[in-house]
């Protein structure tokens, strides 16, 4: 019975941004802000029933669909409007609706001076349902609305200061950006359909080891596809540059969209193909591969931004970097114990930063900031609990999943992947600390006239319960201890994969094809997942946070001297300070290009060819007219000649 609230989820919110949309500049600013937090609480309370009886489902039982209608259908193809709940949907749904209602409330107290109050709140809500749609879909196409739905509220919400134009450029470079991995996705779509004749998620993973080959060319493809467009909505090599201009929006944007939920959503859609991705070796090695690389680069460029918001989102990019290594090396589990954890200190980071920028009034430039330890206790704590825990210190949240992923990269991938992880791990700490340092402790360098100060409760409780997740979240994947990793034994059965099986069908539809298959008896041995190393490699990684952190202490605290000295005439520094020029890269070799190409067509086809053509056929009227007109003299002697004239040459054409 429980399990029959499922549709509600998606729907509160929705109900929430349409009555705020349409009705709220009339109810005013307090009934705005009820609605949206009332729509979001109700819909995290209603997931916790489902949650209920969902753990009352008979034993062997791990998923339940619930189809609300027959969408389309055409011949024997069919599509329901229907939500799937299993192991790794209730994960989702916690972080969309836990998380986001506490975000929702901490933009109530943010948002509240703005004259759009109810416009803002109307895009929070109707994102935050397109966001329950995606992860709560039982099939690609429902996903893809949800897909496309987030990406619409991410352009509306990041160029909610309209009249700004680096906020209206921002929104356009992520919608831009976000439909080449959109198209993406749906040829991967549609290629599923053809293969499968079906794209209900239960339905395509269950085929999948039976129709497809183990490393061939057509889930290779379908893969490749699908992860092009995660690269693209979740900001991954080479289709990142969108997300640190998003920062123009404002700040619980950032903390909702690019932290917890829509940047993850790549993520969450490899995880649920799960099946698909561990059928084609050479797509992991891929994903691991850009997942490892924009971990480095993301926070290599991390360590030279000046504005808040920004080292966050670079932080963000790496971090997601760090999610998509460890799917690319099999550990799906790690990657969505990453993704729940940075979504609690991710998002009291942004809050933090919010709550910083808010009591300064306005500004960003850590330059400008410093010694606010004082002036902002609640937000100097929670922001440093919080940073303790993405830069990877026992026994804080982010030290435990951060671990699981190093770890698997070296046990299930190799040295290399491992050796990025370690390496991202590092800087992190150092980039993040950084942070910490220049805007909290050392002398203050805040402007004269600015008074700092702490943020009102409706802003600060937020951080708190936030930074009170980021202490304990660890708790859902304790290592060592054999059945004690609570989210492993909650995922199995979804991210359970029979590749002994998978291998025996490939090898019988090879034979049947009369093609030798290869020798996979070595994918089959166990991996020795020692105690000792785990222990080893715990240890290790804590030594490089603490290390990293070391590191930004002498740099910023110690002797504040040595970054200028480090980095002043540095060809390297200014390579990474200017983002290795990614953006002026695309911008030579496809936005110009594109502008002088659209501009040859203005001026060629469009001026010279379309709009000729229609000239042209004007003036030939005109001139026919002209010369018609003199026949059109007004004497009647000219009439007759000219009938006379007609008479007589109709005669001479009939005889």
């Amino acid at each position: 019975m429980l399990l029959k609230l499922t549709c509600l989820i998606p729907l509160y919110p929705l109900i929430g941004s349409i009555i705020n949309g349409f009705f709220g500049l009339k109810i005013g600013k307090d009934a705005v802000a009820k609605i949206a937090c009332g729509s979001m609480i109700l819909s995290f309370l209603t997931a916790v029933l489902v949650f209920v009886g969902f753990l009352m489902l008979p034993e062997g039982q791990h998923a339940y669909e619930q189809v609300v209608w027959s969408w389309f259908g055409a011949g024997d193809f069919s599509v329901d409007f229907g939500f799937q709940v299993d192991p790794l949907t209730l994960v989702m749904m916690f972080v969309v609706t836990g998380v986001g209602s506490i975000i929702h409330v901490y933009a109530v107290g943010y948002m509240h001076e703005e004259y759009s109050f109810y416009r803002f709140f109307a895009y929070f809500n109707l994102f935050a349902s397109a966001m329950l749609l995606l992860v709560m879909g039982n099939n690609f196409l429902l996903m893809f609305i949800g897909w496309e739905g987030v990406g619409c509220c991410s352009y509306f919400l990041i160029g909610y200061y309209f009249e700004k134009k680096s906020a209206c450029d921002a929104g356009t470079k992520a919608f831009v950006v976000n439909r080449v991995g959109d198209f993406a996705f749906l040829l991967a779509v549609m290629y599923i359909f053809n293969i499968f004749g079906t794209i209900d998620f239960s339905e395509v993973m269950h085929a999948a080891p039976e129709k497809l080959i183990y490393g061939g060319e057509i889930v290779t493809i379908i893969t490749m596809l699908l992860f092009v467009g995660a690269t693209g909505k979740s900001a991954q090599i080479p289709l990142y540059t969108w997300l640190p201009d998003a920062m123009e929006g404002p700040t619980p944007v950032s903390a909702l969209i690019h932290a917890a939920t829509m940047v993850t959503a790549g993520v969450y859609m490899v995880v649920r193909c799960n099946v698909l991705f561990s059928l084609s070796p050479m797509t992991m090695t891929v994903v691991a591969f850009i997942g490892g690389t924009t971990a480095v680069m993301a926070a290599t460029i991390g360590m030279t931004q000046f504005d808040i918001k920004r080292v966050l989102a670079y932080s963000t990019v790496s971090q997601i970097g760090y999610m998509f290594l460890a799917c690319g090396v099999g550990a799906y589990t790690a990657a969505i114990f990453h993704l729940v954890t940075h979504a609690f200190f991710k998002a009291c980071l942004f809050l933090g930063s919010g709550s910083v920028i808010h009591g300064i009034h306005g500004e960003q430039d850590m330059r400008k900031m410093g010694g606010l330890k004082k002036h902002m206790p609640t937000t100097y704590k929670t922001f440093l609990v919080s940073t303790l825990a993405i830069a990877g210190i026992p026994p804080l949240s982010g030290f435990f999943s951060k671990d699981e992923v190093l770890y698997h990269s070296l046990i299930d991938g190799n040295i290399i992947f491992w050796g990025m992880g370690v390496s991202a791990a590092l800087l992190t700490a150092f980039y993040m600390f950084r942070l910490v340092f220049m805007t909290f402790h050392g002398e203050s360098r805040v402007d004269p006239s600015v008074h700092p100060h702490e943020s009102p409760k409706i802003m600060t409780m937020p951080l708190v319960i936030l930074a009170g997740l980021a202490t304990v979240g660890g708790m859902l994947g304790i290592p060592l201890m054999h059945g004690w990793h609570i989210l492993h034994n909650w995922l199995e059965p979804v991210i359970h994969f029979d590749l002994a099986s998978a291998l025996q069908h490939s090898e019988h539809m090879l034979h049947e094809a009369g093609q030798h298959a290869p020798s996979w008896t070595h994918l089959l041995e166990p991996k020795d997942h020692n105690l000792w190393i785990e222990s080893l490699l715990m240890l290790f990684s804590a030594a490089v946070a603490i290390t990293g952190i070391f590191g930004a202490y002498m740099f910023y605290i110690k002797r504040p001297d040595l970054p200028e000295k480090f980095t002043k005439g540095q060809w390297g520094f200014d390579l990474v300070q200017n983002k290795y020029y990614v953006d002026e890269l695309y911008d030579e070799s496809i936005v110009k290009p594109t502008v002088e190409a659209s501009k040859l067509l203005w001026k060629e086809c469009d001026a010279k060819g379309i709009d000729g053509a229609v000239n042209g056929a004007a003036k030939t009227i005109g001139w026919f007219s002209r010369h018609a007109q003199t026949l059109q003299s007004g004497f009647v002697r000219n009439y007759a000649l000219f009938m006379v004239v007609g008479f007589i040459s109709l005669l001479l054409v009939m005889f």
